[in-house]
């Protein structure tokens, strides 16, 4: 018989790219800007379909928990689990195998998701997520979810593909050829025109077996953390002794650049991480001259500019390629070509506050 396989729905970081609607206490994952639900719950429901509520896990950070109880009351309490400190994607990763491994064994399956997405058409994700169950099951790789680029982006990872897997799946899976960080807008286009470039989505797939294997080799302190959920029965216990104790560092950084064991597929299902506001405005309703609106926002001789207001009356004239968003706290006035930058400008209005991101 099969094992199980678990989704895993990273929900820790911060949202600072969406200030100020996106705050600490509320962040990016917790908004209801696109389609009218929060985006966490967007990612727990498309779920539904093919994996029952009790094997969906969320990690998060302990000052969310309450706010994930509140906004997700169906999921367990038991599969919130809540990291006592940000270090880093790594070891939200070897948390999610430790248990994993402790409620179903080393020959299941966990899939890597997270909160902040969308996926315009879910049932094509659905299908390739369930391909990739399979890849992981029959091989000892890890399967990372590419995407096919739609356009020439800057703000996403690539990666450079080279023959195909041999496997019998409806989904066509790849060996990977390279890793690529966020390029720029030169080499975004010539990536785009490059049909072995898919976007790296943040997405992976392994059995509890092969990610302990990785995890070993490359990242013994991990491998220890891993080892102690899996054996201890209280997980927040284990995590309080052994997060302080971490490293900060991410996934891709620990494991995906190092090992060669990794497929990845080439999905079309509508895939974005809405990573600033200047990318919110392709999933909202755009008037005549290329604004996308929300509250109660007054235009006059302003294009291609994205302005909400969660609270005043919000009257722009003249503008064109802004982002104004005006909640009962701030305003953000900004160029949408320097809206990549609102971490250093939050920075400066809260300094001090640099914790790493989950």
């Amino acid at each position: 018989m099969k094992k199980p396989f678990y989704a895993v729905i990273l929900s820790g970081g911060k949202g600072e790219r969406f200030w100020p609607l996106s705050t600490p206490d509320k962040p990016k994952q917790f908004l209801s800007v696109f389609g009218g639900k929060s985006l966490i719950r967007q990612a727990m429901e498309r779920l539904l379909p093919i994996i029952p509520k009790s094997r969906i896990l969320i990690i998060t950070s302990k000052d969310l928990l309450k706010a994930t109880y509140k906004e997700l009351p169906e999921i367990p309490k038991a599969n919130i689990i809540a990291e006592p400190c940000r270090r880093d994607t790594a070891a939200a990763v070897a948390t999610a195998c430790g248990i994993i491994e402790k409620r179903s064994g080393e020959e299941a399956v966990g899939a890597i998701l997270t909160a902040d997405h969308l996926m315009a058409d879910e049932e094509a994700f659905r299908k390739v997520l369930i391909d990739a169950v399979r890849a992981a099951r029959e091989t000892d790789n890890i399967v990372t979810m590419g995407v096919n680029p739609s356009y020439p982006a800057t703000g996403f990872g690539y990666i450079k593909v080279k023959n195909k897997a041999e496997l019998k799946t409806d989904t066509t899976f790849f060996k990977v050829h390279k890793f690529v960080e966020k390029p720029n807008n030169k080499t975004a286009k010539r990536y785009f025109s490059n049909k072995s470039y898919v976007w790296n989505a943040g997405m992976f797939v392994w059995s509890v077996k092969t990610m302990k294997s990785l995890l070993m080799q490359h990242t013994p302190e991990l491998a220890i953390l891993e080892a102690n959920l899996k054996d201890e029965k209280n997980t927040a216990e284990v995590l309080s002794v052994f997060y302080p104790q971490l490293t900060p560092i991410s996934f891709d950084y620990a494991i995906m650049e190092k090992t060669k064991k990794i497929l990845v597929s080439k999905g079309d299902f509508g895939w974005d991480d809405v990573g600033t506001w200047t990318s919110a405005d392709k999933h909202m309703q755009i008037d005549g001259r290329g604004n996308a609106v929300r509250g109660d926002v007054t235009l006059l001789d302003v294009s291609d500019s994205v302005i909400l207001s969660d609270g005043p009356c919000v009257a722009t004239l003249g503008l064109k390629n802004i982002v104004i968003v005006a909640t009962k706290d701030s305003i953000l006035v900004a160029s949408k070509t320097r809206v990549q930058d609102l971490k250093s400008l939050i920075a400066r209005i809260h300094p001090g506050n640099d914790e790493t991101q989950v």
